[in-house]
This record gives C-alpha cells, structure tokens and sequence, in this order.
C-alpha cells in the first residue's frame, strides 16, 4: 500500500529467497512452523494507520463503558464459566486484546479499516516480533516503517510481554496452558514465549491437582503452578469428547490467570453489537430481530460461539435464518458484509489483507496498550486456511506502519 515499499520489495523479492527466508525459520525453530507465512509483509500508509488507530480507540471507548461487564454477562456459557474472574479493581478486564479489520475502500476510494472480529485471548504475541525481524534481514524494509507501537525495538516489547505474563513470578511456577501443545499450529509461538520468557507450554493432560493447588512435572521435579498464561481454547477441548483430566478449567483452584478464560467470550463476535463506530460494519443479535433486513444479501450470519470461520454463511436467505430453532438463535449474528479491497500488488495480481492489532492491558491501567500487529493475505472468498489451499502470496504476515 506504500508504493514505494512495495516496488522496492517486489524487484527484491524472488521464490529463492522466500525459500531461504522459510528455512531460517525451520532452522531456527525445525518442525514448529505449521501454518503458512505469506510471501510479504505489508506496508501501511500514514493515513491508514491514523484510521486504524481511531477505530481501535472507538473500540476501547465501548469495552471500558462500566455497564461492559453486565452487558456481556450473557457471552459466557454456563459450563465453560471459570471461577476468580476479578470483578472489580485492578485487573477487573482482560490482559489481551486482538481487533481484526479488513482493509476496504470508503466512497471516497480512500483506504479504509472495517472491524471483523475482537477478542479478549492471546494470539501470536511472541511470533510476530521475531517475524518481523526475519523479513528485514531478507528484504528491504524502510527503517522509518516499524511494527511495533508504544514501544521502540523487541527487546522492549518482550520485556513487556514478560512483565505482563511473569510478573514477579519464577518462570517455571508460570505455564503456556494447552491441549497438546506440540501438536498445534501455533506451536512456534508457543516455542518462541519459552526462548523469551523462559515459560514452557504445558498440556491440560499433564496438570496434577492436589486440593486447590496444582502442579507440573519440569525436569523430573513437581513445581506448583502460580500463574496460567491460557493459551487453551473451550472449543478445542470438545474434539476430545472422552478426555480425562486430573484439572478442569472450571475448577476451583489456587492459580492467576494471564488473562483469564471468561474474557474469551466477553470480548468476542458477542461484542459487536454493542459498539458504535464509522469503522464497525451493524451487527445484531439474531434473537433481537422481529423482521430481517431487506438487503439480507448485504450480511452474513456467525455463530457467536465459533472461531477461525467455523460455521460463518456468507450467501444467506430467509429461510436459512427461519431454520434456525428460536432456543438456539441467541447464539447467532447477523453482520453487514464488508468488501475486501485487494489492496497487496503481488507478481500476478492484487491480494487483500486482515490487519489484527495486538494490545496488551497490565492490572491497574485504564486502557489496554497497542504494541504489535499480525496481518493475513487472501485470495480466497475468505481470510483463513481453508479458502486459500494451493495459493502463494497467502497466509499470515506482519505489518510494518507509517507513523
């Protein structure tokens, strides 16, 4: 989108080098990266990045309101309620914040951002740093374009990620918790979080419970657990329908969580209706609709209690809605569609793009704090893996921003 940016990377770019690009990272992390990591970051324009920036305080504004909390008690189903939510004080809100826009076109043709999703959970935190990093030792990159906010280099944004995670904490007595770890996509993060902050993924398997107090084996020792970093989404735990568990997450146990699991639904597609912005598409409840929009071709229907696409309906009709059991249509949003503008000039083409913007949001502080980005390529109908098999210049990147 900086056109300078681009045709500076383009002349530089060639399938050779994105090869030896990838196996620095195999050689650096052999056998973790497990998703495909597009061809090219992204160069964001001033007057995008001042846009971003106002949505995402548009955004900030409405889940700071004090009637957030009750508005969204509703968001949390009963069987996946976690015990010592804080309820008031500091560190009554999430510590992680992700807000998706797509990158679109307003009526004027200026490049625009229209929110997508938002989530209370952590994403690739400790990734998209080093994949930063790894794109300026391959590739042109202009040193007044930088990826990161509110801090200047990595070693800054690490020590604050640590201080977020660890605290005053030994890093052992803190876990990466997940239902197993080396088996997931995201596992070079997860292996990236232990060579910074020296805290390990841990799976829900191998959690002991002795009273309320639990426990991990590390290096053939049984060291108690203070902290969670949760990592482990509810969703995930139904593929495994007959697991068995010494520790369930609904248990009442003596541990902090980094950020705890309650705010995975607070901040989430259950959110949308209840924020008001330029930059937010109308989202509704589909339970608080008498009678559908007369331009129903314009929306697309999302179970609230879904993630990475699962379930989404982008061509709708009324009997698609009518088909859906009045028990069950509260747990359904309708959302005004947004237009990707392939906006990403790549050897054979235009390619649109996601941006997911990072905060962080320390106990005591009024708001969260911007500090990284992730972004997604697609040449598919939609932003994620399965829309985009056999495609290049696809996948997930970073952004690097004009200030």
């Amino acid at each position: 989108m900086i056109h300078s940016a681009r045709i500076a990377f383009n002349q530089a770019f060639s399938p050779e080098k994105y090869r030896a690009f990838l196996a620095q990272i195999e050689s650096d992390f052999p056998g973790q990266l497990d998703f495909r990591v597009a061809e090219t970051p992204i160069f964001v324009p001033r007057v995008l990045t001042n846009k971003l920036l106002r949505a995402c305080d548009d955004i900030v504004d409405g889940i700071t309101q004090p009637s957030f909390r009750e508005q969204t008690e509703g968001a949390i189903p009963n069987e996946a309620r976690v015990p010592h939510e804080p309820l008031d004080g500091p560190g009554a809100h999430t510590q992680f914040l992700a807000v998706d826009f797509a990158v679109c076109r307003d009526e004027q043709g200026e490049l625009t951002p229209q929110l997508i999703e938002l989530q209370g959970f952590p994403s690739l935190y400790a990734f998209q740093p080093y994949l930063a990093s790894q794109f300026r030792a391959y590739y042109p990159v202009p040193d007044e374009l930088s990826h990161l906010f509110s801090v200047a280099t990595n070693d800054e944004y690490t020590q604050a990620l640590r201080q977020l995670i660890v605290g005053n904490c030994n890093p052992e007595e803190v876990i990466l918790l997940e239902i197993f770890p080396e088996k997931q996509k995201t596992r070079v993060d997860f292996a990236l979080t232990e060579k910074a902050i020296g805290v390990k993924a841990v799976c829900l398997t191998k959690i002991r419970k002795e009273g309320r107090q639990l426990l991990y084996e590390r290096d053939g020792r049984m060291v108690p657990i203070r902290r969670i970093y949760n990592r482990l989404i509810f969703d995930d735990l139904r593929n495994f329908p007959d697991l068995q568990t010494d520790f369930k997450l609904t248990d009442d146990v003596h541990v902090e969580w980094v950020g705890h699991p309650n705010w995975f639904f607070r901040i989430s597609k259950y959110t949308l209706p209840l924020l008001k912005s330029p930059f937010i598409p109308a989202s509704h409840y589909l339970s608080d609709l008498n009678e559908y929009p007369a331009d129903l071709e314009n929306y697309v229907l999302k179970p609230l209690f879904s993630f990475a696409g699962s379930g989404v309906k982008i061509n709708i009709t009324p009997d698609d809605l009518a088909s859906i059991p009045a028990d069950q249509r509260a747990g359904y949003l309708l959302q005004h569609k947004v237009t990707y503008d392939p906006v990403i000039q790549s050897p054979d083409g235009l390619v649109k793009c996601e941006i997911r913007m990072l905060f962080i949001w320390p106990k005591g502080d009024a708001r969260p704090t911007l500090l990284t980005n992730l972004a997604r390529l697609s040449r598919g109908e939609m932003i994620g893996v399965n829309f985009n098999k056999n495609k290049d210049w696809v996948g997930g990147t970073v952004c690097f921003f004009e200030k």
